[in-house]
């Protein structure tokens, strides 16, 4: 990226501060999807909380997040330092966050025979961690969406940002490793214990872990090493970003004055209520994983790959023809949909998105009926369904550029109207979506598996007899099978045809915005010009 631009009175950022932001955003994405994937797996299929145990611990962090986000977004738009308003977070935030994602997979596994206080203490730990890293994230998340509308005054660029930010975010699927290697490394990680411990399990077999406990021990590792790393990519961002855009104004609205901007601005709360709306597209990328692990891998990626007679390439070819599917979609529309934007109206290509999107969510759970048991032994049925998959992740991947594109629209809509540039509460709004609709998404995963009983004890005991090569998935194979593919499907095709509602006469076009922007740059740099000649007359008085 250059610091050059057609018209030199408009500052945008230049290469190496796009490549510390993107790095760092990179690194947040991982941690994200070490929690709202890893810990929700971790939660259900290694510690064995009841379904509706870690249901109810995301419904009341979800609440809390309604509270929290708009209160985060406002204290950042009320920072006023040398390093601007997001910055400062962007710093500090990134150590904070390491150790309270550690701290949630610190927890001992839940069973029904354990006393009641102890019951009670690990859903207590599980619920007051997760609460906590909600509030960690979001001290980071606003501010880093944020500051993309005080890097560049240039609308081209701003998408550009945004565009190469929600690419990048796909690398956060780094983050989903944890649920793939925790199985195939839990042996060698309890070789390890017993040699820090110093155990001989040839003198001593009664101290040897069972299977649930080295699995548990794995992933708490992996999930470790892999947000350290995370946590030092996500550091970039805040060494490497400046803030160009300037607040004219030197009001400072307090929260409750804030929620009423948010609410007011009419473009910004059609986009808040069509997010809220989608939420359950966000089961693709929750329940999808857990799909992979139990109908394609047995619960064992390792030993599924390896096969009986060496390496199982169909299994390998399936599994990443289902990869590029579920994600490739998603990086392949973050990239063009900037560039489709400029072309077609906003508004319109948000919409289309939305209701033809619904289409391949739909056919996915139409495949399984229609296919069943051949979507794993037959290679083209699954080269078919990845190609269904691509479609609804395009349209997935899509809709979270324009969201973005089209809240920081909503910043300068702001601004032109009210003089006030909310750009920390306008983008908690984004920080709120997202996190919101992790929240009922895994509350429409926790009603579902407690309804077909895939939940506490039961997946213990499926874990251990697919362990043990005594039982293929479970004696309810077709019942929990049918419950993943309903999840990934019907609930985000209702969810994407009802988000084209709100957003259907949307209240921002294309040329409005055009021209707002157009009026804010040029009212900016007259207000600095009257500045500099007020200074030079006061300096030669």
């Amino acid at each position: 990226m250059s610091d050059k631009n057609t018209n030199p009175n408009v500052r945008t950022y230049n290469g190496k501060e796009l490549a510390g932001y993107l790095t760092g955003l990179a690194g947040q994405n991982i941690i994200y999807n070490v929690i709202s994937a890893g810990l929700m797996y971790y939660f259900q299929s290694v510690i064995f909380l009841p379904a509706m145990a870690y249901t109810t611990i995301v419904a009341i962090a979800r609440v809390w997040d309604a509270i929290n986000d708009p209160m985060m977004g406002t204290i950042v738009d009320k920072t006023h330092t040398k390093y601007g308003k997001c910055k400062p977070y962007l710093l500090y935030v990134p150590a904070i966050v390491l150790v309270i994602t550690c701290l949630c997979f610190f927890n001992k596994q839940y069973s029904s025979a354990l006393p009641m206080t102890e019951k009670v203490l690990i859903i207590a730990w599980a619920g007051i961690s997760y609460i906590m890293w909600g509030m960690s994230y979001t001290a980071g998340d606003i501010p880093l969406w944020g500051v993309t509308s005080l890097m560049t005054e240039d609308a081209k660029d701003r998408a550009k940002v945004l565009s190469l930010a929600r690419i990048v975010a796909n690398v956060g699927a780094i983050g989903m490793l944890v649920q793939f290697l925790a199985a195939p490394l839990q042996g060698t990680v309890a070789n390890l214990y017993y040699k820090v411990k110093g155990i001989d399990i040839i003198a001593n077999p009664e101290l040897e872990l069972n299977n649930a406990t080295q699995l548990q021990y794995s992933f708490i590792f992996i999930a470790v090493i892999i947000t350290v790393f995370a946590c030092i990519l996500f550091q970039f961002s805040g060494l490497s970003v400046k803030e160009k855009v300037q607040q004219q104004t030197e009001e400072k609205p307090s929260m409750g004055q804030n929620f009423k901007t948010m609410w007011n601005c009419k473009p910004f709360r059609q986009l808040l209520i069509s997010g809220v709306l989608r939420s359950p597209i966000q089961l693709l990328s929750t329940v999808a994983l857990s799909l992979v692990m139990y109908y394609f891998f047995d619960n064992d990626a390792g030993k599924a790959l390896a096969g009986e007679n060496g390496l199982n390439i169909t299994l390998v070819i399936q599994v990443l023809v289902l990869a590029a599917g579920i994600f490739g979609g998603m990086i392949a529309a973050s990239a063009v949909t900037p560039a489709i934007a400029r072309k077609f109206e906003k508004k319109s290509l948000y919409n289309f998105y939305s209701v033809i999107g619904a289409i391949p969510f739909g056919l996915v759970f139409v495949a399984y009926l229609v296919f069943g048991e051949s979507l794993k032994s037959s290679l083209p049925v699954s080269l078919l369904l990845g190609v269904i998959f691509f479609a609804a992740s395009w349209a997935m991947g899509g809709l979270n550029v324009l969201q973005s594109i089209m809240i920081a629209d909503c910043v300068d809509y702001e601004e032109y109207h009210n003089g006030n540039r909310p750009d920390g509460v306008f983008f908690s709004g984004q920080s709120f979506i997202t996190k919101l609709s992790a929240g009922i998404a895994t509350i429409i995963q926790g009603i579902v598996f407690t309804v077909v009983k895939f939940s506490g004890d039961n997946v213990n005991a499926v874990n251990d007899a697919l362990a043990n090569g005594t039982a293929h998935f479970s004696s309810n194979y077709k019942t929990y099978a049918a419950a993943m593919f309903f999840l990934v499907a019907v609930p985000p095709m209702i969810g994407m045809i009802l988000s084209a509602i709100p957003t259907w006469k949307y209240a921002l076009p294309n040329d409005e915005h055009k021209r707002i922007l157009a009026s804010l740059v040029e009212k900016r740099h007259a207000d600095e010009t009257s500045d500099e000649v007020t200074e030079e007359a006061d300096t030669q008085a």
